[in-house]
């Protein structure tokens, strides 16, 4: 399996333990840091995610990925929440981010400049809109590294 299907099959497994929650899904990765494979879960919910919430998830979660047994590697399962600087990683992101401050960091550099800030103004399947201080900037997705929300304290 790949690390897509091991990301789908979770976030199938985790629907229903999600539901029964009173959370939401915002997004399921499988991603390796350093010599470690980390399957995590990042749930949501109205008023914000407690660790009650993070740790009743992750038993149950637990549980069932134990029963179903579908991942070979070893991995350190986390539940948690997406936090205020979340990753826009998928379109429902995306849409639920519009008029929203982001930052933008770019694989390679557009005049001597591989990161940008702005408003979110449309995204479609190949680009990304944001409304800078002076322009519009239109960035090509594939050449996106990382688009989050920007954090204003």
């Amino acid at each position: 399996m790949a690390k897509k299907d091991y990301e789908s099959k979770t976030e199938e497994l985790l629907q229903p333990i999600a539901s029964a929650c009173g959370v939401w899904i915002y997004d399921v990765e499988y991603v390796k840091e350093g010599s470690d494979w980390y399957l995590r879960a990042y749930i949501e919910k109205d008023g914000g995610v407690t660790i009650e919430d993070c740790e009743t998830v992750s038993r149950a979660l637990s549980d069932k990925l134990d029963e179903e047994d579908f991942i070979s590697d070893n991995y350190i399962l986390e539940v948690s929440s997406p936090g205020l600087g979340r990753r826009l990683t998928r379109d429902r992101h995306l849409e639920n981010s519009i008029g929203m401050d982001v930052e933008i960091k770019l694989f390679e550099a557009i005049d001597d400049c591989k990161e940008y800030a702005g408003q979110l103004v449309s995204y479609d399947k190949e680009n990304i809109t944001i409304a800078g201080e002076d322009k519009e900037y239109t960035f090509v997705r594939k050449n996106i590294a990382v688009i989050k929300l920007a954090l204003d304290f």
